[in-house]
């Protein structure tokens, strides 16, 4: 790679990337742009509780030592893939080499704010929010995906009274199927959760002593803290007419170079790349894949002429009421899978054609493995269940 280097995002990919780059000698120029004044930190730990102490993914001192120029508190505003520039919120133009985007996405704002209604995507978010729930009360859930979900685990385990409110019926459905999502909601439930499934909050009041939450049936949940999770957004704006192909995201092809402008990449949450076959590639929002496409990158940025691909089986994971959910490859929602149990875990496999292709694992460490070898390998069904047995039901 000739040229400068500016990342934009030091987030998992980011930082990985600028890592591996240097532990791979590369010895050139390394800007990091990060619109957060924190040095950068894992966002995963923000909604188990874990915000006080964060997880630093790199301190200033670390990047002076691996020569990485920190740029942080200052936003990308705009760029212009063909004089190679990038603009940022102070009135800089960075000129660059090689760009890439690791931006991550953001929480979809929410019709209602004010003191005591939370949104989670940043430290200073995750710190407004625990220390409302240090204070105890009742917080009313808005939105039952891995964040809303992860929240009100924490909340109840901290002595909070929880209430958590979707518009489906069974929200974890949606990324794992029905009978999986009945598995994981058996959890909220058992842990104290009060759950007002398939129903729309229509207003938040702010009252005096706390807010009036208003559901769609006209039940009214008295509140003391209120968070928000539905949903995230690509942030692409800032991209418009840079030439790059923006839908839900940013489209790169099975390298991660952006379609639009080979010398800008993106990894994370922000990127969707191309599938190995040539199918349109989806994002992938979680902490193994930003490292893998970190990788990738970093090896084609250093050997363009053999540029890399993923390898790895995609995994995405939540912690729940002291139970692991693990999502591996390709899951279909819409599918029954077959269903493998023991001793209360349970371990779900979506085939193709006999082959392993998707699997969920609910609190079965040792099933998630041998899931994740079989997709790897192309592993068959009896395969996996022969490894797991004997079991006490498979069905």
């Amino acid at each position: 790679m000739t040229g400068d280097l500016v990342i934009v995002g030091a987030s998992v990919a980011g930082v990985a990337l600028a890592r591996t780059l240097r532990s791979r000698g590369f010895t050139g120029r390394i800007r990091l742009v990060d619109r957060d004044a924190e040095e950068p930190y894992d966002k995963p730990p923000l909604s188990k509780g874990r915000s006080e102490e964060p997880v630093r993914l790199l301190t200033r001192p670390e990047a002076e030592q691996l020569g990485l120029e920190l740029l942080l508190g200052v936003e990308a505003t705009g760029l212009d893939t063909g004089a190679r520039r990038l603009a940022l919120s102070d009135g800089r133009r960075l000129g660059y080499g090689a760009l890439v985007i690791a931006t991550g996405v953001r929480p979809r704002s929410p019709a209602w704010t004010g003191p005591g209604v939370h949104v989670l995507r940043t430290l200073a978010d995750a710190r407004a929010l625990h220390a409302d729930l240090a204070r105890g009360g009742h917080l009313v859930v808005v939105g039952a995906g891995f964040i809303g979900a992860e929240v009100a685990s924490t909340a109840i385990s901290r002595g909070c009274r929880v209430t958590l409110v979707d518009p489906l019926p069974n929200p974890p459905a949606r990324v794992v199927g029905r009978r999986v999502g009945d598995r994981i909601l058996t959890w909220h439930d058992r842990a104290g959760v009060n759950l007002r499934l398939g129903r729309v909050v229509q207003a938040l009041d702010h009252l005096a002593d706390g807010i009036k939450v208003r559901l769609d049936d006209g039940e009214v949940l008295r509140a003391d803290h209120v968070l928000v999770g539905i949903g995230a957004e690509a942030d692409v704006e800032w991209l418009a007419g840079s030439g790059l192909h923006l839908d839900d995201g940013i489209a790169c092809d099975r390298h991660g170079r952006a379609l639009g402008a080979d010398h800008v990449f993106a990894a994370g949450d922000i990127a969707g790349w191309a599938a190995a076959d040539g199918g349109s590639g989806r994002r992938i929002e979680h902490w193994n894949s930003a490292q893998e496409q970190a990788r990738c990158i970093a090896a084609t940025l250093l050997d363009p002429e053999h540029p890399q691909a993923p390898c790895e089986v995609p995994m995405v994971w939540s912690d729940q009421h002291g139970r692991t959910i693990q999502i591996l490859g390709a899951v279909d929602p819409a599918v029954e899978p077959r269903l493998v149990e023991d001793e209360g875990r349970l371990l779900a496999l979506w085939d193709a054609g006999g082959r392993v292709v998707g699997a969920v694992s609910l609190g079965w460490p040792r099933g998630s493995l041998t899931a994740r070898r079989a997709i790897a390998s192309g592993g068959s069904v009896t395969a996996v269940l022969d490894t797991l047995a004997p079991l006490e039901a498979a069905r």
